[in-house]
């Protein structure tokens, strides 16, 4: 007892010392400068310090790549040359503004620490902000110059490895979805920064995710290594892809090949002026590799497909008749299964359930802590809270403990702001039983900004997650149910994810 006290009382008066420093910025943190061509590594106390087991590092960055130091929030006010890389104190000169909440993992924490430093140095310039004029000419910049790698040295920093376990001994993808949104905020700042301290910082707000995919699962006792660049602009829009790596150490130097990536993810962030609020035009994108130049011409024609949608939605009132009747016969067909249940119930499949009885809700009240750098409650905080609930919605669902395969979409339709109240509500909106050795439980979870005192309740996010069992559970005889609509909406939402997944073409 009296070591659990000294070591509570040894904590306590590190942190205290931490916020009396007087350094200006965190030690060890080179903050990112709009001329470099390389964006930071981020690694663990543990790397910084040579604790780490040189045969599980990931690829070492480029020798110009400067590094953030990360560390575990329990061991950051450590002595020596790497004892406080994350400085508490440095935030005691920061404007107000710039202060983001205390919720965040050390990655997020890191990331926004040099994210920062770019808007303080246009904020240093004048009164900030308002009187400072908007970027005047635009900039080319190739995708090196936006590239972040981060690297989490789990098989050295034990506090670290402990923030991100799950009960399974895995990485929690819900933590490591905030990180990834920081992450591609952070990429996508470093692209749109100038050299000219005098104009103001754009806003970047995170409008969509796509198609964030799991390969494999990802071990919390090995090193993770996270990378990222932009890959496409348009005039205010730009595209980020992320990939998570992790060497699986059991084969290594084995004659078994692996493929390291984990995960693959991807971003489309929007710019908008700080000061009027309306879209704003960002820098052009020059790729120079074989592979940087694929993947601009795939979001070029991405953006263009999704531009032709738009105006073929807009020039359909010729074939409004006969899309009305085709959709009809879609909604019936959802809905025969659903009508039995609610008339005759007794004769009703009992390998089916309906949608409403998948449903799961929670709430809260957004803290101050849960914001971002521009004060409004962050995006990654918002994917993983709506993990959580869709893991627990499957989960319930299917009786096992599911097994996550991707993100499908996330639509960041309306800002939430520190105080609102945010229910999450959770459905399995329907699955895929076609291949009986990999079922697919699809759980919808939408976000509602709900204001009592004005009796009205807005969507502010949806999100759409994918999910298996394992393959040991199917072989002991479990069954995954047919889900089926009650209602006309529940069948809308349905056809809709379906004709987004392209699950009728």
């Amino acid at each position: 007892m009296a070591l659990r006290s000294s070591t509570a009382t040894s904590l306590l008066s590190r942190t205290l010392r931490l916020h009396a420093t007087s350094s200006p910025y965190p030690k060890g943190l080179l903050l990112l400068e709009p001329s470099a061509h390389r964006i930071p590594r981020v690694e663990s106390r543990a790397a910084s310090s040579g604790g780490g087991h040189p045969g599980q590092d990931p690829a070492p960055a480029p020798m110009d790549s400067p590094t953030i130091k990360v560390v575990s929030h329990l061991r950051g006010g450590g002595g020596g040359n790497g004892g406080a890389a994350i400085d508490a104190g440095g935030s005691a000169r920061k404007p107000l503004s710039l202060w983001p909440g205390m919720y965040h993992s050390p990655v997020t924490n890191a990331l926004w620490e040099a994210r920062s430093s770019i808007f303080e140095r246009k904020m240093d310039v004048g009164s900030a902000g308002a009187a400072a004029g908007p970027q005047t000419e635009l900039l080319t910049k190739t995708p090196a110059q936006s590239r972040t790698t981060i690297v989490y040295k789990f098989a050295a920093d034990d506090i670290l490895r402990e923030q991100y376990r799950d009960p399974w001994n895995e990485v929690r993808i819900g933590k490591l979805l905030e990180d990834l949104d920081a992450l591609a905020g952070t990429i996508a700042v470093k692209h749109c920064s100038d050299e000219d301290s005098t104009t103001r910082p754009l806003l970047l707000v995170t409008a969509s995710v796509d198609k964030m995919v799991l390969m494999k699962p990802i071990r919390v006792d090995t090193d993770l290594k996270i990378a990222g660049a932009v890959t496409y602009v348009g005039r205010s829009s730009i595209d980020i892809q992320i990939e998570v790596t992790q060497v699986d150490q059991d084969i290594v130097g084995s004659d078994k090949e692996s493929d390291p990536i984990a995960l693959t993810a991807n971003f489309t962030f929007v710019a908008r002026d700080s000061v009027t609020g309306k879209s704003a035009p960002v820098n052009r994108l020059s790729p120079e590799t074989e592979r940087e130049t694929r993947l601009f011409e795939e979001g070029e024609a991405q953006d263009k497909l999704r531009k032709k949608k738009r105006e073929e939605q807009k020039g359909m009132h010729g074939n409004v008749l006969h899309k009305f009747r085709a959709e009809a016969e879609r909604l019936n067909a959802l809905l025969a299964e659903g009508r039995v249940f609610s008339d005759l119930p007794a004769l009703a499949d009992r390998d089916s359930i309906l949608l409403r009885d998948t449903r799961l809700e929670t709430s809260l009240i957004c803290q101050p802590q849960q914001r971002n750098l521009h004060g409004r409650i962050f995006g990654g905080f918002l994917m993983h809270r709506a993990f959580e609930l869709a893991f627990s919605t499957a989960y319930a669902f299917v009786g096992q403990r599911p097994c996550f395969l991707e993100v499908d979409h996330v639509d960041f339709l309306k800002p939430v702001d520190v105080g609102d109240f945010l229910r999450f509500k959770s459905c399995i909106l329907y699955t895929q039983l076609e291949n009986k050795w990999q079922p697919l439980v699809n759980v919808e979870v939408v976000a509602h900004v709900t204001r009592p005192e004005l009796r009205k309740s807005e969507i502010s996010n949806t999100f759409h997650f994918t999910f298996s069992v394992s393959s040991d559970a199917l072989k002991n005889g479990l069954t995954i149910r047919n889900v089926v609509p009650s209602t006309e909406e529940e069948a809308r939402r349905i056809l809709e994810r379906m004709d987004a997944e392209g699950l009728f073409d």
